[in-house]
């Protein structure tokens, strides 16, 4: 498996995070550029198809609206579910410091505070 990939024999994940991740693994790549380049190249030439420009304007427009709206809702899943996750590592990076500056703060009424105060920016306490 590729580093790049995910893993998800096993995982907890709803159906639809699973979707979403396999569909920002794949959109993300260069050959979801190039299909929609491709897109855009096949509807080009085909004005001559089309009977009225208004309808092959507005079938574009369509499209790229429906693509659009789409790909919106599933990046900003994708976003939001990477943002968890950086969150969660730097709430636990400050709470592993904070057990390190309480640790060493037991003589050191200065780290002590400083302690303190860490657990009250993150908030630490709240969270167990």
């Amino acid at each position: 498996m590729k580093t790049h990939e995910v893993q998800t024999r096993g995982d907890d994940r709803s159906p639809f995070d699973r979707f979403v991740e396999a569909a920002y693994q794949r959109v993300s790549r260069a050959p979801f550029f190039g299909l929609c380049a491709g897109i855009v190249i096949i509807w080009f030439v085909s004005v001559p198809l089309w009977p009225d420009l208004k309808a092959w304007q507005v079938a574009i427009h369509t499209v790229a609206s429906v693509i659009s709206l789409l790909l919106l809702v599933l990046l900003e899943n994708a976003s939001r579910r990477a943002e968890e996750a950086s969150q969660e590592k730097l709430n636990v990076i400050a709470e592993a410091l904070s057990d390190l500056m309480v640790s060493g703060g037991r003589n050191d009424p200065d780290l002590a505070e400083a302690a303190r105060k860490l657990r009250e920016a993150v908030g630490l306490e709240e969270r167990h």
